[in-house]
């Protein structure tokens, strides 16, 4: 999700097959990132599709076992409902809360416990790392801060850390940890929420564990339709389709060192997670996206397609056990397609999203304040 408004960037490996076509469009950049956009990583395979569902309690599913999840769906929707129906028209693209969110499986019940809207005690800031590509399209989005002027209204703030567009999670592991320690340290506890969208969860995750000293400045981390177990389309795809991004008019990234789609490969982040336990004494939390079919944009529809020969629990990009953060703390599964939860592309360009991200209108500003507010309570209690 994004701030600057880098609510985040077209998503891991769906951008790279289409800046080719894009240059028998002749509607300049818009049409060119759009293209960019569509090519949604190739041809369907031929097996049947499984039909989608929310009934399968998704905690019993041998992912989420595994991974130790905590639910606590049910507090965190009174939380965003409450945050959805105290701002109303402040914020763009409310919705219900009820079509906000998706229920799946037997959720949590609600608390009965009031919600508290009022200004932050902790001064909570997000930190959002965003994913693949977020330098290449950051110009031709031009999205304004939002998200911030939003949250800095309650006594929260936001910041984007900029990572290599292109880059393994390694090597942007690394900038994060230089990103962090060059903030001032904390005089008291600390107050950053690391927020890693797409790509930019495992990027969170490698810095965790490679830099054990950034994590005395974080509040909690978070994945928000984070690429925790890599997506299947990261098979199909290469990198030299990625590296395509650096073309779209007004790119500012470079290729880095050309390792993002490697990183976005199941298996090399399936073993880099068996590898590698994650800190204990810190605070993680997970956002998955699972929409209804309906909530998928007419341009993502391909890529939701070929994931669905997997599984059709998914967001174009990404299936939703994937986004969980092991021994994470379940915070929502959210309507939203992976791009409607971070890229505000249908609110800059409204023609290109009558036509093409047609599922893209989301309140994002509401959500991550009712994520802020949910770790700022649960921060009153002893970590799990």
């Amino acid at each position: 999700m994004h701030v600057s408004d880098p609510e985040g960037t077209p998503s891991p490996v769906s951008a790279p097959r289409h800046v080719a076509a894009a240059t028998a469009w002749r509607g300049g950049r818009a049409a060119l990132a759009m293209a960019t956009a569509c090519a949604v990583l190739g041809a369907c395979a031929t097996k049947p599709l499984i039909p989608y569902s929310t009934d399968t309690p998704p905690l019993i599913l041998a992912p989420a076992t595994q991974a130790g999840i905590a639910d606590q769906r049910g507090r965190f929707r009174e939380i965003y409902c409450a945050v959805l129906e105290a701002r109303g028209a402040e914020v763009p693209d409310n919705r219900p809360c009820e079509d906000a969110l998706t229920r799946v499986g037997k959720e949590p019940a609600p608390t009965g416990r009031p919600v508290d809207l009022g200004q932050s005690r902790l001064h909570l800031l997000a930190v959002v790392v965003p994913g693949v590509g977020y330098d290449c399209f950051r110009p031709w989005l031009d999205s304004p801060n939002t998200v911030i002027s939003h949250l800095r209204r309650f006594g929260f703030d936001a910041s984007l850390l900029d990572v290599d567009a292109l880059s393994s999670s390694a090597n942007n592991a690394r900038q994060i940890r230089d990103a962090l320690m060059a903030m001032p340290a904390p005089d008291g506890p600390p107050r950053i929420v690391l927020i890693g969208y797409s790509k930019g969860a495992p990027d969170v995750l490698e810095a965790l564990v490679a830099y054990p000293e950034i994590r005395s400045r974080l509040a909690a981390v978070v994945s928000a339709a984070g690429a925790v177990g890599g997506s299947p389309l990261a098979d199909d795809a290469e990198q030299y389709q990625a590296d395509l991004l650096r073309h779209v008019p007004g790119a500012t990234c470079t290729s880095g060192d050309g390792g993002a789609v490697q990183s976005l490969r199941p298996a090399i982040r399936k073993a880099w997670l068996a590898q590698h336990p994650l800190p204990a004494g810190l605070r993680y939390y997970s956002i998955v996206t699972f929409p209804h079919p309906g909530h998928i944009s007419s341009i993502l529809t391909s890529s939701y397609d070929k994931l669905s020969r997997v599984d059709p629990r998914n967001d174009s990009q990404l299936i939703f056990y994937d986004q969980l953060i092991p021994g994470s703390t379940l915070l929502a599964y959210v309507n939203a397609d992976h791009w409607a939860l971070a890229v505000p592309i249908a609110r800059m360009h409204p023609t290109i999203g009558a036509l093409f991200v047609t599922q893209n209108a989301y309140p994002r500003e509401a959500l991550v304040e009712a994520i802020l507010r949910f770790v700022e309570e649960d921060m009153t209690e002893p970590i799990r």
